[in-house]
Parts: structure tokens; C-alpha cells; sequence
């Protein structure tokens, strides 16, 4: 409780991971020392200490980045967040548009609103469709969409940031 530490599923035991709280740019470097978090959509758990540090105890969550650490990685800052970034929940990645197109028009006749595609070019060349839903301005919010998300058999979505 009072040791910088922290419970995940399924990263290895101990391992150092870097967790920032992505509405105040706070981090903290903690060892992942347990398993859990047993709560739906939760990606870790903070120790008391761990979560102080990041200004989330009068809250009791927030949506945070975990970087994992290399062994005998420097502990550096991250980088700032620019002030164009937003929060957006990922519900699927395509390969082609009329995949992206599909999943997207799925999910406004579903009652989503501010459904947007973004495309991105890979490495080789070819072009990749992220399906994403949002902005998502605070925990809550997130929360209950990936509920909703989950009643239409979309369990993989997750949290992802885009300028």
C-alpha cells in the first residue's frame, strides 16, 4: 500500500513499468508486483503511494499510459502531451475501408455518436483503418462506453490517443 507498486494481468512478475496520468501528465515508475486488477476495464491497480503521486486517490481511477521498462532502462520523463490530443476508444483496426465503413455505420446505427475513421499508412506502404468513437473526456465516460462496446460483442477495444 505504501511502496510504489502495482497490480496487472498479465504483465511478467516483477517488472518496472512507467504509468502516466494522461489528464495531468503526472508519472510515477512502479514494480509490478501482483496480479489483478478484477475490476471490468481496468488496465492496473496502484498501490496507495503509487496512486497519490499521480493525483488519482480523490478520484479512485484515471486513465493512465503504462510503458513497460526495460531492464536497466533510463527513468526519463515522458514526453508532453501536445494540446491538440485527445482520448478516443479503439474498436477495431482494418485493413481495407469498406471493413472500417462497415464496423463504423454498425456503430452509429447502434447510437454512437462521433464515430470517425482514421487512416494511417504502415510501414510497407499499405494503408491501415482505425475505427475509433469519441472524444472521451474522463473516466466515467470511458467506462460506459466500453460497456455498451461489450454488449455488442466488441471486447478488444481499447483506449488510444490521436491529434
Amino acid at each position: 500500500m505504501h511502496s510504489m507498486s502495482a497490480a496487472h494481468k498479465t504483465l511478467p512478475l516483477p517488472t518496472c513499468v512507467e504509468v502516466v496520468n494522461l489528464a495531468n501528465g503526472r508519472s510515477v515508475v512502479v514494480k509490478v508486483n501482483d496480479r489483478g486488477p478484477f475490476v471490468d476495464n481496468r488496465l492496473i491497480d496502484m498501490s496507495y503511494a503509487a496512486a497519490l503521486a499521480l493525483d488519482m486517490v480523490r478520484n479512485g481511477t484515471a486513465l493512465v499510459e503504462v510503458r513497460s521498462l526495460a531492464a536497466g532502462a533510463p527513468l526519463t520523463a515522458p514526453p508532453p502531451r501536445s494540446a491538440g490530443e485527445r482520448l478516443y476508444v479503439q474498436t477495431g483496426a482494418f485493413g481495407t475501408q469498406a471493413n472500417a465503413e462497415r464496423q463504423a455505420a454498425w456503430l452509429e446505427q447502434s447510437g454512437f455518436d462521433n464515430v470517425v475513421i482514421q487512416e494511417t499508412v504502415r510501414g510497407d506502404g499499405t494503408a491501415l483503418y482505425r475505427v475509433r468513437v469519441g472524444p472521451v473526456p474522463d473516466v466515467e465516460s470511458f467506462d460506459y462506453m466500453m460497456a455498451r462496446l461489450k454488449r455488442l460483442n466488441i471486447g478488444d477495444a481499447h483506449l488510444a490517443t490521436t491529434p
